[in-house]
């Protein structure tokens, strides 16, 4: 089940009358966006999709929410190039759980922009493209596993240029899965402050 499928309704009163809303569209309305579950295409076109309609809105900032283990390189990388791209103010907040591809986003974030809660955490590993490699012809596992690396190299690419840490400190973390707590996570660079608040 999808967070927007568990989202209830709120009532809204207007000249016009009363009338009910999907929470998950009252939140969009006022420039917020949900990153959480598993991150895979139908996700990525969904959050990428939802900034283009806000930046297309106003300048005013969009925040996002994540709360996500991660998820496919691919999709993950949709998310992050759109970020890079984008003009608008953006807000991102951790609010739980920010591991793999998306502590990838939370770091690609714009500078001073990047805030944890007290009691959310953040995970590096390597990163994972779609479909993994089993049940594949070994020529098929060949091109998987190289596929693979090529988004591991992209990927710590990323983290160090966002984090200021060195390639070899990087790949030394996503060895393995590497937790952090929200100071952990602000010192080593994948968010900006510690936020006791959130917009």
């Amino acid at each position: 089940m999808s967070y927007t499928e568990w989202m209830p309704a709120v009532i809204e009163e207007s000249h016009s009358g009363v009338r009910e809303i999907a929470l998950y569209t009252r939140h969009l309305m006022n420039r917020r966006v949900f990153l959480q579950g598993e991150i895979d295409e139908n996700m990525a076109n969904a959050v990428l999709s939802q900034l283009l309609y806000l930046k297309d809105e106003g300048e005013q900032p969009i925040h996002i929410y994540i709360n996500s283990s991660g998820g496919g390189a691919e999709a993950g990388l949709m998310i992050y190039d759109m970020l890079q791209s984008i003009d608008t103010p953006v807000n991102l907040y951790c609010t739980g759980m920010a591991a793999s591809m998306a502590a990838v986003i939370l770091a690609g974030g714009q500078k001073g922009r990047r805030f944890i809660l007290p009691h959310s955490k953040t995970m590096l590993d390597r990163p994972l493209t779609a479909g993994g490699v089993g049940g594949f012809a070994a020529s098929q596992r060949h091109s998987l596993l190289d596929s693979t690396e090529a988004a591991r190299e992209i990927v710590n690419e990323i983290l160090a240029r966002h984090t200021g840490r060195t390639p070899e400190e990087i790949r030394r973390v996503t060895g393995s899965a590497y937790y952090m707590n929200a100071e952990e996570s602000v010192a080593f660079g994948l968010c900006d402050e510690i936020r006791e608040k959130i917009l």
